[in-house]
């Protein structure tokens, strides 16, 4: 049997350290560390209140306190 090399998303409670709160549903990440990051990507949570970068990692989560529809 092969292993399976792809490891799972981390939840959200694994990587509290590095949560972004924003006000859209619709964000863009880069890694941070200007050349040390990644290609520039862009998340859209969908119906979710959180997104997880595939990248690094970074957990971006939506304020509650957003306005409706903060998809900019």
């Amino acid at each position: 049997m092969v292993a399976n090399n792809i490891s799972p998303k981390p939840r959200l409670e694994e990587t509290e350290n590095d949560v972004v709160i924003v006000a859209s549903t619709y964000v863009k990440c880069d890694g941070g560390g200007d050349a040390l990051g990644h290609p520039v990507t862009w998340l859209d949570m969908g119906e979710e209140t959180h997104v997880i970068c595939k990248y690094c990692d970074r957990v971006f989560k939506l304020d509650p306190n957003a306005a409706p529809g903060g998809h900019h």
